[in-house]
């Protein structure tokens, strides 16, 4: 095994190393040996990778994470022991994908015309609470009596958070929506939003405390404002990675809220032909309507759409944005209002002139966005990624880090 060494990182270097600012650890040799000693080490017969038994909790509102947290998964189970915690639709999608898969109860939230409905999301959370929590808590103690994992990752999910710090192990925070706590936003990008952002900047704060690393997927970077933080490139799928891009005619649309009732006739008033995903989720095959098409959803086929696509309209969903991003798509982006982690997705969007951020759906957005393309494309055409080698190599590092802390307290 002597070869590897060479790959490997200085064990007293990842023991101290916080990463601060943008480009502070997107390249560190710590990160990309980690990964490389990794993929070298499976190749080498008769040499072995040291498992470590993770708890892996998902966010189940919305598929945006269930999406990422299944290309990191695929990555993590190759040499670990993982057991997954996952609430709502996420969990039948990760099911298909990966054993251990446990359903848990986890918050929702309620749409109403392309926002959310603050007191019927209380409520509806409030009696979900009183016959889901009671059965979380005895699937956990069940499951981690028997599984004692070492490390926690979350998504997101305050779980399997919850459980990392009742076990005293330590908790890796993966997700994009921590940048809003751990990042400096200028007051200018904000504007009037600013009481918006202090507000949702709390709640982010309260949710997943103290952890022993957080890893922010992004593309945009935004200045550090807290140690123990790297800011990553997004997570994105290997379909995604394997699409090439064409410039064709249509518009791609998708909408979670499947209450946004304006849409359809903004769309249809516009006259360019569209696909259109997420209104009508009880389709079973397409249905077409002028110039509209509506379409069950489908992976394979969504992608088809989106790297043929001519351009991108949605929520401010992290997951499509970044991967409309890397594919050179301009987006239109249309957040679900009340979900600020949203605005800000598009906010940076716009200020990066990858697209255009639009508080409603008009017809004036629309033309607006749509004969601005050109400026798009040439801001889109100097983005790159290197896959999610970054991302990876960044993650590795992190489970070694914190498998060392949790055999030094056991």
């Amino acid at each position: 095994m002597a070869h590897l060494q060479r790959w490997l990182p200085d064990r007293s270097r990842l023991r101290t190393e916080s990463s601060i600012g943008k480009g502070s650890d997107l390249s560190t040799p710590a990160s990309q040996v980690t990964l490389r000693a990794r993929r070298l080490a499976r190749e080498t017969p008769g040499c072995k990778i040291e498992t470590v038994r993770i708890l892996y909790g998902v966010v189940g509102e919305g598929m945006g994470h269930a999406t990422r947290s299944r290309v990191v998964l695929e990555e993590l189970v190759r040499d670990n022991d993982v057991h997954i915690v996952v609430s709502g639709r996420a969990r039948e999608y990760l099911a298909r994908h990966f054993a251990n898969v446990h359903r848990i109860w986890g918050l929702t939230i309620n749409y109403g015309g392309n926002r959310v409905r603050s007191v019927r999301t209380v409520f509806q959370n409030l009696q979900g609470a009183v016959s889901g929590w009671p059965g979380n808590v005895r699937a956990y103690f069940e499951m981690l009596s028997e599984f004692r994992p070492q490390v926690v990752v979350s998504d997101f999910e305050s779980f399997s958070y919850l459980a990392g710090k009742a076990l005293r192990i330590p908790v890796i925070s993966l997700d994009n929506i921590q940048s809003i706590n751990r990042c400096q936003h200028e007051r200018t990008l904000l504007g009037a939003k600013r009481r918006a952002f202090e507000l949702t900047r709390s709640i982010v704060e309260a949710k997943l405390p103290r952890c022993f690393h957080y890893l922010i997927t992004t593309f945009f970077y935004p200045p550090v404002r807290r140690a123990r933080t790297t800011l990553i490139p997004p997570v994105l799928r290997p379909e995604i990675l394997g699409a090439r891009s064409e410039a064709g005619e249509h518009l791609l649309v998708y909408q979670t809220a499947t209450t946004n009732r304006a849409l359809p006739e903004v769309l249809k008033r516009l006259g360019l032909p569209t696909r259109i995903y997420g209104l009508r989720r009880d389709l079973k095959e397409d249905l077409v309507d002028g110039n509209l098409t509506y379409r069950p959803f489908s992976e394979a086929r969504f992608i088809e759409d989106l790297r043929t696509a001519r351009a991108v309209v949605a929520g401010g969903g992290f997951t499509l944005m970044s991967e409309a991003v890397y594919l050179h798509k301009p987006l239109l982006s249309v957040p679900v209002q009340g979900q600020f982690e949203q605005v800000l997705n598009a906010l940076y969007l716009q200020r990066l002139s990858y697209g255009k951020y639009a508080p409603t759906l008009t017809e004036r957005a629309l033309v607006e966005f749509l004969g601005s393309l050109k400026e798009y494309e040439r801001a889109l055409s100097d983005y790159s990624q290197d896959g999610n080698e970054v991302t990876f190599g960044a993650l590795h590092e992190q489970l070694a880090r914190a498998a060392e802390a949790s055999s030094r307290t056991r």
